[in-house]
């Protein structure tokens, strides 16, 4: 289902996938089937996303973002794809972000460039993640020093790492 209120160019949207009203999708982005893209969002030409995404309200995917299968983006997560941004000057390649399968990113969370997010983790409301986060982890803040290791994915075990 798209909105009639979205502007959807990309042909390649799986089947049962719901793009909300106000979303633009450009020509070249894959979004696969039973994924939820909330309103307001945007999504690049060099975008991909796997199966059974959620995509809340306010997200921005920038060139170069591969989500993998059953990730959950909550509202206003910022991607940033560009480590120096200058206005009107363009990098020939832009800095990969990857989500692997099954993570989880709390709403006003930040990506920074070139990041790998792995498999179940868990990246919390707000947060800035710098540097990449290992499978079944749970991400506070680098400043904290907390995070928690997730049992496949489902229970919390919490333990004390020193901040890099």
């Amino acid at each position: 289902m798209i909105h009639s209120l979205a502007d959807v160019q990309s042909k390649d949207i799986g089947k049962y996938t719901k793009i909300w009203q106000f979303c633009v999708v450009l020509p070249g982005a894959v979004i696969g089937k039973n994924c939820n893209i909330c309103s307001h969002c945007f999504i690049e030409n060099d975008v991909v996303i796997g199966n059974n995404v959620t995509v809340k309200n306010g997200v921005y995917l920038y060139d170069g973002i591969q989500i993998e299968d059953n990730v959950f983006i909550g509202p206003n997560v910022s991607f940033t794809n560009d480590k120096y941004p200058r206005s009107k000057q363009y990098p020939d390649n832009f800095a990969k972000i990857i989500i692997k399968k099954g993570a989880s990113i709390g709403a006003n969370a930040t990506i920074l460039p070139g990041i790998t997010i792995g498999e179940n983790a868990m990246i919390a409301a707000g947060a800035i993640v710098t540097k990449d986060v290992p499978d079944n982890t749970k991400f506070i803040s680098k400043n904290t020093a907390v995070s928690t290791e997730l049992n496949g994915g489902l229970s919390p075990k919490p333990f004390l790492r020193k901040a890099a």
